[in-house]
């Protein structure tokens, strides 16, 4: 089988971004002509839905509390069969699982072999995102941290912060996501507005469109 460049989008912690992140990076790429297969950590039926809109395939779960490793290997080579990338969703913060690290977005992408771009709400700190970055690129060696997405950034002074953040400790900024009150998903805990397929269409255009203005594609592609 051949190798299909893929990896996980994780972030620091819950409400971070990682679903606005995920779904305008699926959905840039697919405007480029790229065969996204989407996965997403954990049992979630709804972030799959969002998957599905933003690539046009089938969104699957990489659940290790209910999957052997075995299992979800197998899951991942079969699903990844025609795609160019494969965009692996995390769930909550980057080692939270059922039990400690179990299950978490770590432990998903050391089973499956693929980088790490943490995506990090900044909205309340600038450059103290620092020692929150040097801990999450050292405290797991094996875990390949391959970059970072600010989201939530508020000015070109503000970024100028992070960047000097990341320069500093030696992990690459590959982008980030302005403040910007429409680029919201609507509280989704029950699923009750998931039947709103023209808003996620907009919300998913829209993110796309920031993705591609101020993320660097190419070098995602690359990782």
């Amino acid at each position: 089988m051949k190798h299909i460049p893929s990896l996980l989008i994780g972030a620091a912690s819950s409400n971070s971004g990682k679903t606005t992140f995920t779904i305008g990076l699926q959905r840039a790429l697919v405007r480029r002509h790229v065969v996204v297969q989407p996965f997403k950590c954990g049992p979630d039926y709804i972030d799959t839905l969002y998957h599905r809109l933003a690539t046009g395939r089938d969104s699957i779960n990489l659940d290790s509390f209910l999957s052997s490793s075995e299992h979800l290997r197998e899951l991942f080579r079969r699903y990844s069969e025609g795609a160019d990338v494969c965009v692996i969703e995390g769930v909550m913060g980057l080692f939270d699982g059922y039990d400690v690290s179990l299950g978490s977005s770590a432990e998903i992408a050391l089973l499956l072999d693929v980088p790490v771009v943490l995506v990090v709400n900044a909205r309340s700190m600038a450059y103290s995102v620092a020692p929150l970055l040097y801990g999450y690129l050292h405290f797991q060696p094996r875990l390949r941290i391959a970059g970072v997405v600010f989201n939530m950034v508020g000015s070109d002074r503000h970024l100028g912060f992070l960047c000097q953040a990341c320069r500093d400790i030696g992990v690459d900024c590959l982008g980030y996501l302005p403040r910007n009150p429409e680029l919201v998903i609507p509280n989704r805990h029950l699923g009750l507005t998931i039947q709103e397929k023209e808003r996620m269409e907009q919300l998913i255009s829209l993110a796309a469109d920031e993705v591609e203005r101020h993320v660097n594609l190419d070098k995602i592609l690359a990782l």
